[in-house]
């Protein structure tokens, strides 16, 4: 995912017209998943590198995590590909792979903690999903039922962060809730469902990141990782780039 939808489905675009104009880029032998990402992949970082000038801008807003790092990450907590398929998309050997992960790894655990705003109308997935946030170093400001509550909240302890679910125990929508939230306070947010079919209809301004439930830790820990750092580039005016979308 690339932080906006703009940007990502300017990128899924290129890529799909590329594999019509230039088949043979396009291996039909192998699992189309893993020929699908590595062509996106080697599309996306070449476009990258030239914004960014040769790769330098993301080192220069000092961020200490390779972009190989990064795609073997997203590839493997998001995307759920074995390490033999994620080696085979980003061209490498098994052996980089996991130093790619133990460098993502690395970088998580040293990442800074933000403060987040959770929208859920369920108490016992509430305090499932405040549990595991706080497990992975941040701090959980409010838990809203509702759009008017995640509102409320959301003026009153500003979140660098917010995690919604998409339907509401009022019958309102966690999509609505951001919408508002955002007229006052610029904040990515993370929406979670179990139908993200509905969502993703390619009509309209859709979520920048989505996570399918039932998630795990590890694909929750990925997306809170991808939103900040994504957020912190956005900031620092950087182009960014990576794999995966929702897990």
């Amino acid at each position: 995912m690339h932080g906006t939808q703009s940007i990502g489905d300017r990128h899924v675009a290129d890529c799909l017209r590329a594999m019509v104009e230039e088949p043979p880029g396009y291996d039909y032998g192998e699992e189309a998943p893993v020929a699908l990402f590595r062509h996106y992949l080697s599309r996306t970082t070449a476009q990258c590198r030239s914004d960014e000038g040769g790769g330098r801008t993301a080192e220069r807003a000092g961020t200490r995590l390779s972009r190989h790092a990064r795609n073997a990450f997203l590839l493997t907590a998001l995307e759920r590909f074995s390490i033999s398929q994620t080696a085979s998309i980003l061209n490498v050997d098994a052996a980089a792979v996991e130093a790619y992960l133990a460098e993502a790894n690395t970088h998580i655990e040293s990442q800074a903690g933000t403060t987040v705003l959770i929208i859920e109308d369920e108490p016992l997935i509430a305090m499932d999903i405040e549990s595991m946030v706080e497990r992975f170093g941040h701090e959980v400001v409010g838990v809203a039922r509702t759009r008017r509550e995640a509102v409320m909240l959301a003026r009153k302890m500003g979140p660098g962060l917010v995690l919604a679910d998409v339907q509401l125990a009022d019958g309102s929508s966690g999509i609505d809730a951001v919408d508002d939230i955002r007229t006052s306070l610029d904040v990515p947010a993370i929406f979670l469902t179990a139908f993200p079919q509905r969502l993703l209809t390619g009509d309209g301004q859709e979520p920048a990141f989505l996570i399918t439930k039932p998630f795990d830790p590890d694909a929750l820990a990925a997306m809170l990782s991808q939103v900040i750092f994504f957020r912190d580039l956005a900031r620092s005016g950087s182009c960014t780039q990576s794999a995966a979308h929702v897990g």
